[in-house]
């Protein structure tokens, strides 16, 4: 969610530039089912072009249908999409719609709170009625107590009982760390930046290489295991061992020891697997146990890849069922609700 938010914010703020007024949509509440959920924003320009998505595509047309109010009046409005008789769905959707302008202030300290990692707050307040308009809009809570809207002229401070918050929090956007330099590291870091997380890639200093040898990296150093800095790993954050070189690996893996982090993976057989955990013992003393668990090797899923390209969306694909805490299966065999009520 938060990477969509970034873009949005960049896009509006071309908008800005170029003189063109822009509106946001955001989905507030949700009654059924719908092919996503309360919490995901598009950015819809005067113009016709629209940013992000509130659906799978079907919704999008009556959404900026029903936003020129907005962007004639510059009034925020609420407005209901029912889909039990459209959709597949079947759900309806409680859309806020409100005029979206970036100030300078809001974009140094939005834009710093990425650069940091920080987590912030989105506060949404509406009302739960179709085609209605007045004193609604979003606020956006920094962790260092600043606070914004997105319109000017919504005041969170003259609420009515009647209107209703959804509270949405953020946290820093994913970020994959790839030890590792070679063809197939530049396939996971292309198909992870589609994914919007944010990579970092670290190459050996015998083959060095630069931010233009892989697309949509957000940055490439060269390091060795030992003058490589953890201080930029958090909790939002996974590592995949790819050097094809198992010293290098192991102490890589010993650098990252402390990290706490809940996706280790690294490319190899099961023999290499079992050799490293046995090294792990013989140089950490007190080994904790939650490293063991948290080393995925063979990294991947096992889907029948083959490509590196299949490798890396294997690889993709455990990392996110990992750290979204599921147990991979085929959905054809599943009864009942897709996503669970905390999610």
């Amino acid at each position: 969610m938060t990477h969509e938010l970034q873009h949005i914010i960049q896009v509006a703020i071309l908008n800005q530039k170029a003189g063109k007024k822009s509106v946001l949509a955001t989905v507030v509440d949700l009654e059924g089912s719908s092919y996503r959920k309360p919490g995901v924003r598009m950015l819809l320009t005067e113009d016709g072009s629209m940013t992000g998505a509130v659906s799978g595509g079907c919704v999008e047309k009556e959404v900026f249908r029903r936003a020129q109010s907005v962007f004639n009046t510059g009034e925020a409005k609420v407005m209901v999409y029912d889909g039990r008789y459209r959709l597949g769905c079947e759900g309806s959707l409680y859309i806020l719609i409100e005029p979206f302008f970036i100030s300078d202030d809001f974009r140094g300290v939005f834009f710093e709170n990425i650069k940091n990692r920080s987590t912030f707050e989105i506060q949404s307040f509406f009302k739960k009625e179709d085609d209605c308009s007045g004193n609604y809009g979003s606020l956006v809570k920094f962790e260092r107590g600043d606070s914004f809207t997105f319109n000017s002229t919504f005041t969170p401070n003259e609420l009515n009982a009647e209107i209703k918050v959804f509270k949405q929090t953020l946290p820093p956007c994913f970020k994959l760390l790839i030890i590792g330099g070679e063809h197939d590291a530049v396939k996971l870091c292309k198909m992870a930046a589609l994914l919007g997380w944010e990579v970092d890639v670290v190459s050996s200093m015998s083959d060095p290489k630069e931010l233009k040898d892989f697309p949509g990296a957000k940055s490439v150093i060269a390091s060795t295991p030992e003058a490589f800095s953890t201080d930029k790993i958090d909790s939002e954050c996974s590592v995949v061992l790819m050097t094809h070189n198992y010293a290098q690996d192991l102490r890589y893996l010993l650098k990252l020891k402390d990290c706490k982090l809940s996706y280790i993976g690294i490319l190899g057989s099961v023999k290499r697997r079992q050799q490293l955990q046995n090294e792990l013992f013989e140089y950490i003393e007190d080994l904790d146990e939650s490293l063991l668990e948290s080393i995925h090797s063979p990294a991947g899923l096992n889907i029948g890849a083959i490509t590196p390209e299949e490798i890396a969306l294997s690889i993709l694909s455990e990392i996110l069922a990992v750290t979204r805490n599921r147990e991979p299966f085929s959905l054809k065999t599943l009864n009942g609700k897709l996503h669970s009520e905390n999610k």
